[in-house]
């Protein structure tokens, strides 16, 4: 089944009416597919800048709409130069190759970030870092006290690697989204200058976090010493990253993306899909939060003593506890339609969902989740609860 929706998910834009089959013949049926921002797919407006893009071959610095874009983010950020990459898993592994010139250095960084769990482990088997993994707490910051032992640990010793890069994760995937307050962006990077170590900052969902704090994104970036930028989840494009930095930075960063095969040709096609997420940044994210907090809102006035909101909503990720049954088996149920359903909702509602840990699932919002989207999926949530009973 799940199969099936995913296909047909992809057959159109946004969250999807089919036909439904066998008893359900007839009926119309609703996809929600909360599996992560990832998801979103090119509105026309995003699709007609595609076609209409300005290009030249961008391995030779010639596209004028991906230099467009760089300066355009460049001055957003607040940094020098920007450097468009297909994805912000090299962007990140650029970024570390960057700032750890010597096989075997220390890169330090939270065991539950993206960068260390999610990509591979591309900067020990590529670039020859040596990551060490601290334990994130709840707000996704590292413990400060903690870092300075392990900087402290590898200065002048034979046994120890040398710690020359830290790595902050802002949202905090994992941790439901949450966001790096300025105050402890500060605090780290000051820790990190007074031992030569610089910051990176795997910026993913940067904007999310700007539009959370209500600040520009320089603001945050402006506590790092380099910073990566997603454009291809809450942003709705479908490719593409920067790598953002000082210029001479960016030069190397230039030629790292040239080794990793990075290096693309009309790549203003991609540019300009990123230019039209850019455009309207503020107004979408902030739907997405506040559709995300309506339903942790919804969720929790169910007072089911199966599911309950796990973490704070502080952007566009709601992270939902599941006790008494697996998680796998609660997204199943959500995925399912029956005529019961039909018969007690109105409605005939496929939720995605993916587990998250065994005691959890996460629900992401993204421009293609409407208000009544949001509706409908804690309609087929309460649903679900009432059929597992008290």
């Amino acid at each position: 089944m799940l199969r099936g929706l995913a296909w047909a998910a992809a057959q159109g834009h946004g969250a999807l009416w089919a036909r439904g089959s066998g008893s359900l013949a007839g009926v119309l049926t609703h996809v929600v597919d909360l599996r992560s921002d990832t998801v979103t797919k090119p509105g026309p407006a995003m699709r007609h800048a595609m076609a209409e893009a300005v290009v030249g071959d961008d391995d030779y610095g010639e596209d004028p709409t991906v230099r467009e874009l760089q300066a355009k983010a460049a001055e957003l950020l607040g940094v020098e130069r920007t450097l468009f990459v297909p994805t912000n898993t090299m962007a990140n592994l650029i970024s570390v190759m960057c700032h750890c010139r010597r096989r075997g250095s220390q890169l330090l960084l939270g065991q539950e970030c993206h960068l260390h769990v999610y990509e591979q482990g591309g900067v020990a088997q590529i670039a020859g870092v040596h990551s060490h993994p601290l334990p994130d707490l709840p707000h996704g910051t590292l413990d400060l006290a903690e870092l300075e032992r392990l900087i402290i640990r590898g200065l002048g010793s034979p046994y120890h690697p040398v710690c020359e890069l830290i790595c902050l994760e802002n949202t905090h995937s994992s941790s439901g989204g949450r966001v790096l307050p300025i105050k402890y962006l500060r605090q780290v990077h000051l820790l990190a200058r007074s031992y030569g170590v610089r910051v990176h900052l795997d910026g993913a969902r940067l904007m999310n976090a700007a539009v959370a704090l209500r600040v520009p994104p320089a603001r945050i970036v402006e506590h790092c010493d380099s910073v990566s930028l997603c454009f291809s989840k809450g942003l709705g494009a479908p490719v593409g990253a920067l790598v953002g930095g000082p210029k001479d930075f960016i030069e190397d960063a230039w030629r790292l993306r040239k080794a990793l095969g990075g290096g693309m040709r009309q790549a203003g096609v991609l540019a300009a899909a990123a230019l039209v997420g850019l455009a309207d940044t503020e107004e979408v994210l902030l739907r997405d939060h506040q559709n995300a907090q309506r339903f942790a809102k919804g969720l929790q006035e169910l007072a089911s003593p199966v599911c309950s909101v796990d973490t704070p909503v502080e952007t566009n990720m709601v992270m939902v506890r599941v006790d008494g049954l697996p998680p796998e088996e609660l997204c199943r149920r959500l995925q399912a339609v029956s005529a019961d359903e039909v018969a007690q909702t109105g409605h005939a509602v496929h939720v995605l969902l993916f587990p998250w840990t065994k005691r959890s699932v996460r629900a992401v919002w993204h421009r293609d989740v409407s208000v009544q989207d949001t509706e409908l999926a804690l309609r087929k949530w309460a649903f679900v609860l009432r059929q597992l009973g008290p």
